[in-house]
């Protein structure tokens, strides 16, 4: 039996946005905030402009 977890579509928004982060920048712990910050951002942007 496998054991899964249930992750959500915005956590694993997250966690892509805070691994380009960590990965292309030198943000270091930091970068799970800001990637809720661009993800907050990017949310407010209007469908029709996205």
């Amino acid at each position: 039996m496998t054991d899964s977890t249930y992750t959500s579509a915005y956590d694993r928004r997250l966690k892509m946005v805070e691994d380009v982060l960590t990965g292309r920048t030198e943000i270091g712990k930091d970068a799970r905030e800001v990637a809720a910050q661009v993800l907050r951002a990017l949310d407010h942007i209007p469908e029709r402009v996205r």
